[in-house]
């Protein structure tokens, strides 16, 4: 059995289907800090089967170890956190406590009860300003605001855990921007309030929720000036996930491996896509950069490749279709 941290999130969630689509049985356990109790049901519903949820918090110490004293739990896939750049500014204390004081919680229970396999949800944050594009698992690490400082604290606290014990097998996904939904439009991603990631505003706009989409910057050293990401459909990346756990079943190591498409699309390419995908004009205007925005951020995703036999499958129009059939269907979210 797999325990799924931050199951019911918008990344947790479609996991949890890839991974009993593969034959795993999954126990998932989430705060639903940032998620809702209605994502359950309808992941069992695509699932086509039964899994047990417990709704609880990674920092609670004595829960996990009931968790891992009641139930046989082989390996764990880490995605409980907090994930927004811009609150971390406003509240590093809460992110370093939520992300880090939570991971060194379960990584003690772990150990403790001998379970020594996880698959841990990092970030290309991680990577900071990257001196050039594509970015390999080998660039140097810094990174510009507490969201990202804790997935590196994290990779460090796994990388230590290694060394001092090799029965740990361990895998640090690096994740790009994750868009998309699963193609049912049943999940799919539901921010609290205003979204911080470009897809879902775009989506709000498209529906009328929001007025007009901000894009910051327009002076980037970019083909149109505004910033370049790696955009990767979800689906693509649990599969990842379901990968890198099939390898270290096999293999007693710890790897680091980029999950990204190796594209770059800028703000206004994933703007106009959009409007392909939903035949409507969606409002933006243009605004200052952000601070800590980067101009491009983009994987080479080779080593994925050769390590994990996994690649990107979905292009860039089936990544906007499915989000907006998920936004379309669930104007609301999981609220309607």
């Amino acid at each position: 059995m797999i325990l799924i941290t931050g199951g019911a999130g918008y990344i947790g969630s479609h996991a949890v289907v890839e991974f009993m689509a593969a034959g795993y049985d999954v126990l998932v356990l989430d705060n639903l800090s940032n998620s809702k109790i209605e994502v359950i049901s309808r992941v069992k519903e695509l699932a086509g089967r039964d899994f047990e949820f417990i709704q609880g918090d990674i920092r609670d110490s004595a829960l996990l170890d009931r968790i891992f004293s009641q139930y046989s739990i082989d390996s764990v896939v880490h995605f409980a956190g907090l994930k927004a750049v811009g609150e971390s500014v406003q509240k590093p204390l809460m992110y370093y406590d939520n992300n880090v004081n939570g991971s060194l919680v379960l990584f003690e229970a772990m150990a403790k009860a001998g379970v020594y396999s996880i698959v841990f949800s990092s970030s290309a944050t991680v990577y900071g300003d990257p001196h050039t594009v594509p970015i390999t698992e080998d660039f140097p690490l810094k990174t510009t605001n507490p969201y990202g400082a804790t997935k590196l604290v994290i990779e460090g606290i796994l990388n230590d855990l290694h060394r001092s014990n090799p029965l740990w097998r361990i895998a640090i996904l690096r994740y790009f921007n994750p868009t998309g939904a699963h193609k049912s439009g049943r999940i799919g991603e539901d921010p609290n309030g205003i979204p911080n990631n470009l897809m879902p505003y775009i989506a709000q706009v498209a529906t009328g929720r929001r007025a007009a989409l901000q894009v910051f910057g327009d002076d980037y050293p970019t083909h149109d000036g505004t910033g370049v990401r790696d955009y990767i459909h979800v689906v693509d990346l649990v599969k990842g996930h379901v990968k890198a756990l099939n390898y270290l079943e096999k293999n007693q190591e710890i790897i680091i491996v980029n999950l990204g498409t190796g594209i770059g699309y800028s703000v206004l390419d994933m703007l106009k896509a959009m409007e392909q995908a939903t035949q409507k004009t969606i409002k933006y205007e243009m605004a200052p950069r952000r601070a800590g925005d980067v101009a491009a951020c983009y994987a080479n995703p080779e080593f994925a490749l050769s390590k994990l036999g996994w690649q990107a499958e979905y292009d860039q129009h089936t990544m906007c279709e499915d989000v907006w059939r998920w936004q379309s269907q669930n104007p609301n979210g999981y609220s309607n």
